[in-house]
């Protein structure tokens, strides 16, 4: 009888919207999920039949072989945190580029670029590029806005640019291929990077005052500092080419990149205990969380499911009659419009069990909307009144004010969402080299 009652697409969206008050009332987004999930399976199939599927989501997970990507990969950015990995790619590209009108906004993009493969969070990115970046920035009489709002929007480059934390979460959650996945988002992020470092060039070339030229290294320490960086974008090739190419899995590039980020910080001599254990320590905890987390969302997403309120969204969303790109629009309009409340990871377990039908119904796969997902969680990192990047931007930028951030990050928005728009109208800037490498 209970089944009768409340299998119904009403039940979950109720669901849905307990989710969605909970998590704007703080609550920790595993344990939201997880016990919303719980709750409503409770009430549908009854409460042995949820207790049983919820060990089930719990077992299968912690024996899913390729979720040992994570930790690994999280441990990997650990190490390059101690060894001053941000450091050495901002000087590289500041060393190279910083001459030129603008060439420190270029050379932090580019070194949230760097750090974004070794790194894969954006407000990791942001923060530890920012530290670096904007002290040489305001020393050489660079525009506060300009200065803040190009780290705070190179940041999100941490979350495209593989190894990405939020794709490979993404792809466990919907049963994604990771290695596509990663491959998927190469072009996206470069032309993301492009897009912002052509928004650089605009506003220097309208208002040259707000990035002075500065002096030409020579040769000698451009080297020097290209030096510094070899054996990180070795690494990085080494693992994300890998991946590309389908010579190694995920997991195996995970652990290769571990094992080399070890090598290097033992050749830079900065390998001890302290170290190593608060790289343990920092992965570990990381780790456990987004294991909660995922835990949950599963849970949460097979509530949806027995509901069947993704498959009456579709039905509804189909009786629109908008056709694929207005559909596609639809889409990307709902998460811009949940990422200003919400935090990207909350997004996108929110969302994908029911949008991810609906964009499987135009005839695109989940890795276009895995990649696409991703996108717009970074548009919600610089959008107020959120805007968490910003924020975290401000922090390190104690001395500019966050209405001057939010202003001047305006520009790089504008890029966000032609960019979004680009993916929509020409599907293949992600989907086409995943085919071509057949990864």
């Amino acid at each position: 009888m209970s089944q009768m009652l409340y299998d119904t697409a009403a039940t979950g969206l109720v669901g849905v919207a307990i989710l969605l008050v909970l998590l704007l009332a703080g609550g920790r987004i595993g344990a939201v999920l997880g016990l919303v999930g719980l709750g409503g399976l409770a009430l549908v199939l009854g409460p042995e039949a949820a207790l049983i599927k919820g060990g089930v989501v719990v077992v299968d997970t912690f024996t899913r072989y390729e979720l040992g990507t994570l930790p690994l990969f999280l441990f990997m950015a650990q190490i390059f945190f101690a060894v001053d990995a941000s450091r050495d790619l901002f000087d590289a590209a500041a060393k190279m580029v910083g001459h030129r009108r603008g060439g420190l906004a270029y050379a932090s993009i580019a070194g949230c670029a760097g750090f974004g493969t070794i790194n894969g969070s954006s407000l990791a990115t942001t923060a530890t590029v920012g530290l670096v970046a904007y002290p040489e920035m305001r020393k050489r009489g660079y525009d506060q806005g300009l200065s803040t709002a190009t780290i705070a929007a190179g940041g999100t480059l941490g979350q495209m640019i593989p190894p990405s934390g939020a794709l490979i979460v993404f792809g466990i959650i919907a049963e994604a291929s990771i290695g596509r996945l990663f491959t998927a988002a190469i072009i996206p992020g470069i032309t993301q990077a492009l897009l912002y470092a052509l928004v650089v060039f605009i506003l220097v070339r309208l208002r040259p005052h707000l990035a002075p030229a500065g002096e030409r290294a020579p040769w000698s320490e451009r080297w020097q500092a290209l030096g510094r960086i070899w054996e990180i974008g070795a690494l990085v090739a080494l693992v994300i080419g890998g991946i590309a190419m389908g010579w190694i899995s995920p997991p195996e590039a995970a652990a290769i990149g571990a094992a080399g980020a070890l090598l290097i910080a033992a050749l830079r001599g900065r390998l001890n205990r302290d170290t190593l254990f608060t790289a343990f320590h920092e992965t570990l905890r990381t780790t456990g969380l987004i294991f909660l987390i995922i835990i949950g969302a599963l849970i949460f997403s097979i509530f949806v499911s027995v509901t069947g309120l993704a498959d009456a969204a579709g039905a509804m969303v189909e009786g629109l009659g908008l056709g694929t790109f207005g559909t596609l629009l639809l889409v990307a309009l709902i998460l811009l419009l949940l990422g200003t409340i919400l935090d990207g990871l909350a997004l996108m377990l929110l969302m994908t069990p029911i949008l991810l039908p609906i964009v499987e119904g135009t005839g695109l796969s989940a890795i276009w909307f895995g990649v696409f997902l991703v996108r717009a969680m970074e548009v919600g990192f610089l959008t107020p009144p959120l805007g968490i990047n910003l924020f975290v931007m401000q922090g390190v930028a104690k001395d500019v004010s966050i209405s001057r951030i939010f202003r001047g990050v305006l520009p790089f928005l504008a890029s966000d969402f032609f960019h979004l728009l680009l993916l929509i109208l020409f599907p293949a800037m992600i989907l086409w080299l995943p085919e071509v490498l057949g990864s």
